[in-house]
């Protein structure tokens, strides 16, 4: 391949290797380099899914209405560090945290007031949770079949990728193997209940965000994801059962060209790996179908205004490597939460692009381009060399273990910083063509009496709950983490009675412990 300091151009010479019908083929077709439908956007255009939580459930929930009321396709929930982590909002270690990066979840109390007044058979639904999937997914369920919603039903996606918070994250809980086990048990449950439910979203977002090259992204998630099918091939789930509910979260950077064509490398190498690897044998195990949101790494305080361009430019990147979803980060992210007003210009980015640009009336448009095809291509063998050298320490789980997946992110990062102040990389408004600038307006403001709000209503819950069935529903749970049975029904019996997060969350730390970092970097 070419770099810089040669020619920058690129000839039928640059592809003579490739085989259009094995290596790039039709839409809709084996190895879905051009997208895993053959009318793409002409068909349907991809999820307008807004990414929002903040504070109090009550407050999210006006959020989520007004996106809707905006054009917005499906919901993202935001969930605070705390809920994430797996602490109730009075737990001395969420103070000054709750509510601040995304909404506070303590129950299934907080959970009926998040989806009040929103139809769950209307929505699609994405969490990003990993370490208490299990239990957000179980008052999903529970909210759903309140509103008299059966479970098949209900589409959406949780993330459940705890693979990814050991390599570039952090809101781990449990060691890997109870963490593994988790995750399968959602396989399983899933596929024989909520069989429209994406039982994961396998993420390069946090690993690009943490600072990982293009290359790395790719290489590193799918390296994720067989560490998830081997798991779930081990507890005994055939891979045609569970492998079409699979999907994936792909971070959207600057480079267009090259974003475009690392959606299409992942295409087609989770395609060859699923056929060749697993010998999985229905189309849809073999198609990676995925979520895309622009860059928050990229956004700057300096010139706030700019991020708009730069989000409309990756937006442009996802759409044309073919996402199915795509969440816009807003303006102002750089010094808070979005804004109601900047949220909306957002979406109207994505509006644009699909009603305005032309970009969804051809599938693929740049499939056959010299540059793209060749770009792909070497996307592809320098991610899968990643997995070769994965493969050869013993997997993910060794590779996390002995620290080189996160060595090389660090790499990356470092080079990346290096060259933006060196200023061989040029960020516009912030390291060149700066300009005297106000303090920004409008910023969104999380009330500060969010933290004795749910703690509040902690107390109130407590005191009305049946607390003798909430110690029989804990007391199952945790026989059943001490077994091997599904533990999805304990956790779903768990939150049914009102049972906090927390209490479910120190059930699972007292049997399975806690993850500790021990990698020397």
């Amino acid at each position: 391949m070419k770099d810089k300091t040669e020619t920058l151009w690129y000839t039928p010479q640059d592809i003579s290797q490739l085989d259009y019908l094995n290596e790039i083929g039709l839409p809709g077709e084996y190895p879905y380099t051009r997208g895993v439908q053959s009318t793409m956007y002409r068909g349907k255009l991809w999820t307008m899914r807004m990414y929002a939580g903040y504070a109090t459930a009550e407050e999210s929930n006006k959020r989520y209405k007004y996106l809707i009321e905006q054009g917005t396709m499906g919901l993202s929930i935001a969930l605070d560090l705390p809920t994430q982590i797996g602490y109730d909002s009075d737990h001395p270690l969420s103070e000054g945290e709750v509510g601040k990066v995304g909404v506070a979840i303590d129950s299934l109390q907080d959970m009926e007031a998040l989806f009040d007044g929103i139809a769950l058979d209307q929505v699609s639904t994405s969490m990003t949770i990993n370490s208490t999937a299990a239990i957000l997914l179980a008052m999903y369920i529970v909210v759903a079949e309140k509103q008299g919603v059966n479970p098949d039903q209900l589409k959406g996606t949780i993330q459940n990728d705890i693979l990814k918070e050991y390599i570039a994250r952090g809101t781990y809980i449990f060691p890997i193997e109870p963490s593994m086990r988790l995750i399968t048990d959602i396989f399983e449950y899933c596929s024989k209940h909520i069989p429209q439910w994406n039982t994961i979203s396998i993420s390069g977002y946090h690993i690009r965000e943490a600072g990982s090259t293009a290359v790395q992204e790719i290489g590193f998630t799918l390296a994720n994801g067989i560490a998830y099918v081997e798991a779930a091939i081990k507890s005994g789930l055939d891979v045609d059962t569970f492998a079409p509910r699979l999907s994936f979260f792909f971070n959207a950077h600057n480079d267009l060209f090259e974003e475009a064509a690392k959606f299409r490398a992942a295409r087609r190498m989770w395609a060859k790996i699923m056929k060749e690897r697993f010998g999985a044998k229905k189309e849809k195990s073999m198609q990676l179908k995925f979520h895309t949101q622009t860059a928050g790494c990229t956004l700057t305080a300096q010139q706030p205004e700019n991020n708009v361009v730069r989000v409309t430019l990756q937006a442009l990147a996802a759409v044309l490597g073919g996402t199915q979803s795509l969440h816009t980060n807003s303006k102002d992210e750089a010094f808070a939460l979005p804004s109601e007003e900047s949220v909306r210009l957002a979406l109207r980015t994505q509006q644009i692009i699909a009603h305005e640009s032309g970009v969804a009336d051809t599938v693929d448009p740049l499939a056959g381009s010299y540059f793209v095809e060749a770009k792909t291509k070497e996307i592809e063998e320098e991610a899968f060399k990643y997995i070769e050298r994965i493969d050869e320490m013993g997997g993910v789980q060794k590779a996390i273990e002995n620290g080189y997946l996160q060595q090389e992110i660090m790499n990356a990062a470092y080079e990346y910083q290096k060259s933006i102040e060196n200023g061989e990389r040029t960020i516009v408004g912030m390291n060149k063509y700066q300009i005297e600038e106000e303090s920004p307006k409008g910023l969104l403001k999380v009330n500060p009496l969010v933290d004795e709000l749910q703690k509040k209503k902690l107390l109130d819950l407590k005191a009305q709950r049946d607390e003798q069935l909430v110690k029989e529903k804990l007391k199952a749970l945790k026989e059943a983490c001490q077994g091997d049975e599904n533990l999805m029904p304990y956790v779903i019996g768990a939150v049914k009675v009102y049972s906090t997060l927390g209490e479910i969350c120190d059930i699972m730390r007292e049997v399975f412990g806690e993850y500790e970092q021990r990698v020397s970097i």
